[in-house]
């Protein structure tokens, strides 16, 4: 078989994960900090020696954390043993592997494969030592180490043993082969003897049709991405900048519905406090110093065009200077701002839109509206893929085409480069700093729409058409969808939509429903 993987996922090298096996994360228990990972800020800052705090009191030099990001842990398991011949009776059951030699030859392949999965993957996971179980025994003793997945290449058809193996209370996945390797019994039994328990239903609660992977790699791999993408989105951090909100009328239970699902924690910071913080940094000549020149190195950029005050960008960058500090007071990865068109602009002297741009380009998870109907969504779609993702106002489709807008573009969209943009005024307001990103034509892009109870997402891939300036938020895009309009038109849902580049509503679906919610992919 052939196994050369073509990713969607582009951080295979200089990537925002760590390549070590070890999570940012697990690194803080043995000595070497997240600091130790920090790359470059925005448009070519580096980061490494900015102002920040740890409390209300003086500014200090000091290097702000990048996010942190947990390793996905799979346990691989070989479910074979070799039967003891008998006569007159029928003394195997199909498959191949029937000696030691044998035996010993596929747990070679598997090693193999395993190894070209490791290199294969552009995410931190960590694949553990194969161990082949036979008996119920072998497997109670494999399942009861944790780990996150447990990855089973099931050659026999011993159910009581994959029953021991594949537990409802993590995720499984399970390999079998037609024609990678020897044919596993298990591609010829898997769903009636397992999956159905030889009746006509579903009968196995820890697994699904959606979990088993015939001889492809590449299909692993795009199922490890989606789990590794659901367990760095449960348990996130999120700064809420004035308060934890939903949007719409039907909205107002999202932050209660967001912490049940993927029991979020949010550390509320009033505006009060954040105006006292904002204070005490523009009183601090060195802060503002630094972020007049960290405006200066991101205005020098041949493809940024300054077109509003370059007042609001240098006090943008003051702003993102304690928007970082507030989150590594929080260990957080994630920030939102409520009220951002108004209450925020008065007290910043600005807008949040730039802040949060920044934010994103350097990996964080930065919101605006304090939507926690839609952010779940943002931080998931943003693991999926490993790069930045567009929070954006969608339109009414037609004829295939729709119009999603927002100020708060990230500019590294592809999770490498910087796009071209034009700094320009918030629109509603006619104030502060907002980018209007040029993404490409041609570039495809899947977009996310999460309904207001947080029940059913639908989703649907689509290119870029134009980059029009219409008099609406800044970053614009008209976007020809791919797939069935008039039904989009039918089950659209909440509000706000996210957008992420790359086609990838195969491995997001996955990721929706091991969280639990329904699903809808609008497809052709």
């Amino acid at each position: 078989m052939n196994f050369e993987h073509k990713s969607d996922f582009p951080f295979c090298c200089g990537c925002r994960y760590p390549h070590s096996k070890q999570s940012v994360e697990d690194r803080q228990t043995t000595g070497v900090t997240r600091r130790d990972f920090l790359g470059a800020a925005a448009g070519g800052v580096v980061a490494s020696a900015v102002l920040a705090t740890t409390t209300h009191g003086a500014w200090e030099t000091a290097s702000h954390r990048p996010p942190s990001v947990k390793t996905l842990q799979v346990q691989p398991v070989f479910n074979c043993h070799i039967y003891p011949r008998q006569e007159a009776t029928s003394w195997r059951v199909t498959g191949a592997i029937q000696d030691e030699a044998e035996l010993r030859e596929e747990e070679n392949r598997i090693r193999a494969d395993l190894k070209k999965l490791q290199e294969m993957a552009d995410f931190p996971m960590e694949i553990r030592p194969l161990v082949t179980v036979g008996t119920v025994e072998e497997a109670n003793a494999v399942a009861s180490q944790p780990c996150d997945v447990m990855l089973v290449f099931a050659a026999r058809r011993n159910v009581p043993v994959l029953e021991a193996l594949i537990r409802p209370e993590r995720w499984n996945l399970m390999f079998v082969r037609h024609r990678s390797g020897p044919l596993y019994y298990m591609y010829i039994g898997v769903h009636v003897h397992y999956l159905r328990k030889r009746r006509d239903f579903f009968a196995e609660p820890a697994m699904t049709i959606d979990d088993v992977v015939v001889d492809e790699l590449p299909e692993l791999l795009w199922r490890l991405r989606a789990l590794f993408a659901v367990k760095n989105t449960l348990g996130q951090r999120i700064v809420a900048i004035g308060n934890p909100a939903g949007w719409g009328a039907d909205g107002a239970q999202a932050p209660a519905r967001a912490k049940e699902v993927w029991k979020f924690e949010y550390i509320t910071v009033p505006y009060p406090e954040l105006e006292e913080r904002l204070k005490q940094a523009r009183a601090n000549e060195r802060l503002v110093q630094h972020c007049q020149q960290q405006a200066e190195a991101y205005l020098r950029d041949a493809q940024v065009s300054l077109e509003t005050e370059r007042g609001f960008v240098e006090r943008a960058f003051v702003l993102t200077e304690v928007f970082r500090t507030l989150l590594d007071e929080a260990d957080a990865n994630a920030i939102t701002v409520h009220n951002c068109m108004t209450t925020i602009m008065p007290v910043s002297r600005t807008t949040a839109c730039l802040p949060l741009t920044l934010l994103n380009d350097d990996g964080y998870l930065a919101f605006c509206e304090s939507d926690l109907v839609a952010i779940p969504a943002g931080i998931l779609l943003h693991y999926v893929t490993g790069r930045p993702v567009f929070f954006c106002n969608p339109s009414f489709p037609h004829k295939g085409i729709v119009t999603v807008s927002h100020c708060t573009a990230p500019r590294r969209m592809d999770g490498k480069s910087l796009a071209p943009a034009r700094i320009l005024t918030h629109y509603e307001s006619d104030y502060g700093a907002a980018p209007k990103v040029e993404m490409p034509r041609g570039q495809e892009v899947t977009v996310i729409d999460p309904d207001f109870n947080g029940q059913r997402w639908l989703g649907f891939e689509a290119a870029i058409m134009d980059s029009p300036f219409f008099p609406i938020c800044r970053t614009q895009l008209d976007l020809k969808i791919i797939g069935d309009w008039q039904r989009l038109i039918q089950e659209i849902r909440g509000f706000h939509w996210l957008l992420a580049y790359g086609r990838v509503l195969k491995t997001f679906g996955y990721a929706v429903r091991k969280a639990g919610l329904d699903w809808l992919p609008i497809e052709a």
